[in-house]
């Protein structure tokens, strides 16, 4: 990533240096998650929907322990090999509204939750900004080559009511209790960042 671009990392400190985490990242470019794992102060295993492990890429994201995820359905093996992780203390990647879109986490999926309430691992908000500004004139796919890229992490923070209660309805309010903190860090990010 600093080959290509220029990250600006910012609040990489917030982030627990042991035990399990889930960070939850905004998702607006094909970059997102690159950009994270190669600037994580952690190895960061992420949900990768399945079409991407297709070719020689196949090989490469199980090397680098990608986890492969059926999005039509519930991948049950999928939701197994990320508990592993977590149990295991691992750093766990998720984009919370389950593909690219405006990556301004207005409709989250409870997917999130349930890893962040069921582990109990704590969730760290991160936002990718400037992947999505501007396209590169040599590669259109892409954001300019040596173009500045932020990277923010925000305070980590436990979904769960402290009931550990795993109940639809519990779930659900989780949802609605991390959509308001991702929000709020996006907004203080993009403050921060001046994009």
């Amino acid at each position: 990533m600093n080959g290509l671009w220029k990250p600006r990392v910012l609040g990489d400190w917030r982030v627990p240096a042991a035990g399990p985490v889930i960070f939850a990242v905004n998702h607006s470019h094909n970059i997102d998650g690159p950009m994270l794992m190669g600037t994580a102060p952690r190895p960061v295993h992420f949900l990768i929907k399945k079409e991407a492990f297709a070719g020689p890429l196949d090989p490469f994201l199980r090397g680098i322990g990608q986890v492969k995820v059926d999005r039509s359905s519930t991948d049950r093996t999928a939701v197994t090999h990320a508990l592993g992780i977590l149990r295991r203390g691992g750093a766990l990647g998720i984009f919370p509204e389950g593909t690219r879109g405006e990556g301004d986490f207005a409709s989250l999926r409870a997917g999130l939750a349930y890893f962040a309430v069921r582990s109990g691992a704590p969730i760290v908000p991160v936002a990718v900004l400037g992947s999505a500004e501007r396209r590169s004139r040599v590669i259109p796919g892409l954001p300019p080559l040596r173009g500045r890229v932020d990277v923010v992490f925000g305070d980590a923070f436990a979904a769960g009511d402290g009931s550990g209660r795993r109940t639809r309805k519990a779930l659900d309010e989780a949802t609605v209790r991390i959509q308001e903190r991702l929000t709020a860090h996006l907004t203080d990010a993009r403050r921060r960042t001046g994009r």
